[in-house]
């Protein structure tokens, strides 16, 4: 199949499964299998796969693929459906969405402003040129990583789609882009108080599924993931103009060891 790539951003595949065992065989060998065909994926250069076990009865288990080429994402999920485990599988859910990077991140003439107003930098100065300099870097750091992103392992693991309201009281698309702009730097303040606690990757899914955004956060302690998001519900941004779809949280395991965890191994 011929690659289909994004001009800009990864594709990232998020899939569900339930197991049928009374449908498996030599479940031994049909696990052994399935999670040599994971980390295989995984191995490639670009391509991530994070295998986890869905707490709860919404899923037995899930993965997040993420790369390049959808056709190749497109790919591992047929590879998985006619292996010999995959015959014993039953989609619970799927999502999919691209890497990307925010409209509302902090330009250099934005730093430049604050530098001024806020901590008392000259105009023309040596040290706000420095200053914007260090910025401009930091940025470009953090789109990088938002667009090519190199996922955590960390020992929780929460999804969730979300969109904005188009309602008549509060219509996200009806804002001036200043305006949208406000709202959502005070979102990301909210975030950055968890900053070591929780990592947070955004993606975008206009246009390729059922919601606007996907938010996966990663933690090894469960009530950080809690307390930001119930922190975040008092935001702005959340309290008047962001819905959100079905959350799903999981517990990341290596794709041998999650073969053993489901006892098929």
């Amino acid at each position: 199949m011929p690659s289909v790539t994004a001009s800009e951003g990864w594709g990232v595949l998020h899939l569900f499964f339930h197991v049928r065992r009374e449908l498996l065989e030599g479940a031994e060998g049909a696990a052994k299998d399935f999670a040599a065909r994971i980390s295989a994926f995984d191995d490639r250069e670009d391509y991530q796969v994070l295998a986890f076990t869905v707490l709860g009865q919404k899923a037995d288990f899930g993965l997040m693929a993420v790369g390049p080429d959808l056709a190749a994402l497109d790919g591992l999920s047929i590879e998985l459906a006619g292996s010999p485990l995959g015959q014993a599988l039953l989609p619970a859910a799927s999502y999919l969405s691209l890497t990307e990077s925010s409209e509302y991140v902090p330009t250099e003439e934005d730093e430049r402003r604050r530098l001024i107003e806020e901590e008392g930098h000259s105009e023309g100065s040596a040290a706000l040129e420095e200053a914007v300099s260090t910025f401009s870097q930091r940025i470009a750091t953090y789109v990088g990583h938002r667009l090519h992103p190199q996922l955590p392992r960390r020992q929780v693991v929460s999804f969730y789609p979300m969109s904005k309201r188009r309602e008549a009281d509060g219509n996200w698309y009806l804002l001036g882009f200043e305006e949208r702009k406000r709202i959502m730097a005070g979102h990301a303040e909210v975030g950055r108080q968890y900053r070591g606690q929780v990592t947070q990757l955004v993606t975008g899914s206009v246009g390729l599924d059922d919601w606007e955004w996907a938010v996966t956060l990663f933690a090894n302690d469960p009530k950080a993931i809690r307390d930001v998001v119930y922190e975040m519900r008092f935001d702005e941004a959340s309290a008047r103009y962001a819905d959100f779809g079905p959350f799903v949280t999981g517990l990341v395991h290596e794709p041998d060891d999650l073969m053993r965890h489901l006892h098929l191994a």
